[in-house]
């Protein structure tokens, strides 16, 4: 560039005010990049929170277990837990009172003890009958009275004395050391089913029981909340009628819901995650060890790792009780060997009813003895595992 007289002419100086206005865009950016980050670490702290707080914390049944500690099975070495799943069937609370009138008390409707392997490679989750004849230890009333120690059916243990009554009768009965545990009740099972927006299954006749509150056509469906609920609840209008039944169903159904859970649908999508974290956060009462979010992530994060097919289930070796057919009495020594197995951290195999050649039953149509194994062989128990669908 030249000016008129030909000689070349100085660059126009930037405006003076162009440097100033960039370094103030500049302020102004990083001060918003910096209300964003704390805006979303604000929001993360408040969900933390509030899923923290819907925990409820059993510290009555610390107490109380805390008082029998000498008589107790010795804490396992290894970093195996063994958690006990209580489902309650009291008729307290808000969402309760439809399925019967609040008596003051409540059982133990399903009980499942969960033993994760120490190597996190498998779970297996053993139903206890709520109908099996077991030794009841003496036990605190909630009123401060005590009970006898007395021979009676198993849920009667949770009426008698809640949480810390069951896991003593839990612990005499298997000698296995209950670290942890947790109660859910109908409105919290319901919820948790429809935080993954429900779960499929498949029924070959139609059903249509008022006692479990449950009308369903024949045929593959997916069942959410209240129809869940009655689904694994139902005894009288599907199958045999039979518990064995009802606690197949349930087995069937919780591992249709650990496969829906595990998959990448509801884990890796935060909008279906935290639906899912703030129902099974309210949805239970658990002992001081599992009382947290971080907790129950550690908890969640070591099912994660297990695959489908890891995760089984099965119901204790039992028949009825030879002085009442409505009773149900331990099948020895499968039983026993089972207990030892979880007790020892030992590998247990499930396998499927229809692939044992007699089915599995005796003759009373109950769950028979597990195969007899060699020195060397994994035992063998009727079950299922997690990958396989509900309607397979």
């Amino acid at each position: 560039m030249t000016d008129r007289a030909g000689t070349p002419a100085e660059p126009d100086p930037p405006a003076a005010e162009e440097e100033p206005r960039r370094r103030h865009w500049l302020r102004w950016t990083a001060l918003g990049c910096a209300v964003v980050v704390l805006a979303a670490a604000g929001v993360g702290w408040w969900l933390y929170r509030k899923l923290d707080d819907n925990i409820t914390t059993d510290t009555t049944a610390a107490a109380e277990l805390e008082k029998y500690e000498k008589e107790r099975p010795p804490a396992g070495t290894s970093a195996a837990r063994n958690i006990l799943l209580i489902g309650s069937d009291t008729r307290a609370g808000e969402g309760n009172r439809k399925y019967g009138r609040d008596k003051g008390t409540q059982r133990s409707d399903t009980t499942i003890l969960l033993h994760l392997e120490a190597g996190k490679s498998s779970a297996t989750a053993v139903s206890l009958p709520r109908d099996l004849m077991v030794t009841i230890p003496s036990c605190r009333k909630a009123d401060g009275t005590r009970t006898r120690e007395q021979f009676a059916q198993f849920n009667w243990a949770f009426e008698f004395g809640g949480t810390a009554c069951t896991i003593r009768t839990v612990e005499k009965l298997t000698g296995i050391r209950i670290d942890h545990h947790m109660v859910i009740d109908f409105r919290g099972f319901k919820k948790m089913v429809d935080a993954v927006d429900g779960v499929e299954v498949c029924l070959k006749e139609p059903v249509n029981d008022p006692d479990a509150k449950l009308k369903l056509p024949a045929g593959r469906q997916t069942l959410h909340g209240e129809q869940a609920l009655g689904f694994v609840r139902a005894r009288k209008s599907l199958g045999n009628g039979s518990d064995t039944e009802r606690m197949d169903r349930q087995q069937q159904f919780l591992g249709a819901l650990v496969s829906k859970v595990q998959s990448d649908g509801v884990l890796l999508n935060p909008t279906k995650l935290y639906p899912v974290l703030d129902a099974a956060t309210k949805a239970i009462t658990t002992d001081p060890g599992l009382d947290s979010l971080r907790d129950l992530y550690d908890l969640a994060r070591s099912m994660r790792a297990i695959p489908t097919e890891k995760v089984q289930f099965l119901t204790v070796p039992r028949r009825s009780y030879r002085y009442d057919a409505n009773r149900d009495e331990l099948v020895q020594p499968a039983a026993s060997e089972l207990f030892r197995q979880l007790r020892e951290d030992k590998p247990v195999l499930v396998t499927p009813e229809s692939d044992k050649e007699d089915g599995g039953r005796s003759g009373d149509g109950k769950p028979d003895d597990a195969e007899s194994p060699g020195p060397s062989t994994t035992p063998t128990f009727t079950g299922r595992n997690a990958a396989e669908g509900v309607c397979e």
